[in-house]
């Protein structure tokens, strides 16, 4: 019997967003719009990490609500996701990923996807992933702030680095991000991860696999 929350899906798609492992480095504008996509799309498991709290001036564009302001990110991201779907495994770190914890963190993830806010955050990411895992996609984001110029939002490849966004623009005072454009970036990100993982699986080097199917979401703290 077809589940119906997945009535509308491609049931071939589904076993291959099922079986996925997907990292999110960071929960905020970027990740949490990211996680709520992928999860309503069925990914298997999502590794996130992220060591803020909600803020106020968060809820702008960030997919938190007041009652959970002063909560950590992640478990109010966790809270959240477990509204919409038991069928995604949530792996939540609330930590500040470096190169040192990388490893513990994503080494069992297909795709790492990059949503950090600052442009050397982003570097370390994606230079301590590329180093490791090579033969592994890792999408990030360049060029969020502002609004309006769809047309300027593209997609660069660089063997397995995929950079979206509009590459341009920067966080600099009366150009914060907003959240119609973080979002449309978001969605991206997710958007290539689906596709990555229909179109590009079995390229990939065999890893070890997990079984997704009927778990409960968990919430983990790391000091």
């Amino acid at each position: 019997m077809i589940d119906p929350f997945f009535a509308g899906h491609d049931p071939q798609l589904r076993q291959i967003w099922q079986a996925a492992t997907i990292g999110i480095a960071g929960a905020g504008g970027l990740g949490s719009n990211i996680a709520i996509s992928l999860t309503r799309a069925g990914i298997g498991k999502l590794v996130i990490a992220d060591f803020d709290v909600v803020r106020l001036t968060n809820l702008n564009r960030q997919q938190f609500f007041r009652d959970q302001v002063g909560m950590p990110k992640i478990a109010a991201l966790a809270q959240n996701l477990s509204r919409i779907s038991q069928h995604t495994l949530l792996e939540p770190h609330n930590i500040r990923i470096t190169p040192d914890n990388l490893d513990a963190l994503f080494r069992r993830c297909d795709i790492l996807i990059e949503a950090f806010d600052l442009a050397d955050q982003k570097q370390m990411l994606i230079e301590a992933w590329q180093s490791r895992y090579p033969d592994r996609p890792i999408i990030a984001a360049s060029g969020v702030a502002g609004f309006g110029n769809n047309n300027a939002l593209r997609q660069i490849q660089s063997g397995n680095l995929y950079l979206l966004g509009d590459g341009v623009s920067e966080l600099t005072p009366g150009i914060s991000p907003i959240a119609p454009k973080v979002a449309a970036i978001a969605n991206m990100q997710a958007n290539l991860c689906l596709e990555l993982l229909v179109n590009c699986r079995d390229v990939w080097p065999k890893r070890p696999s997990e079984n997704h199917q009927g778990v409960v979401k968990e919430t983990q703290e790391d000091k």
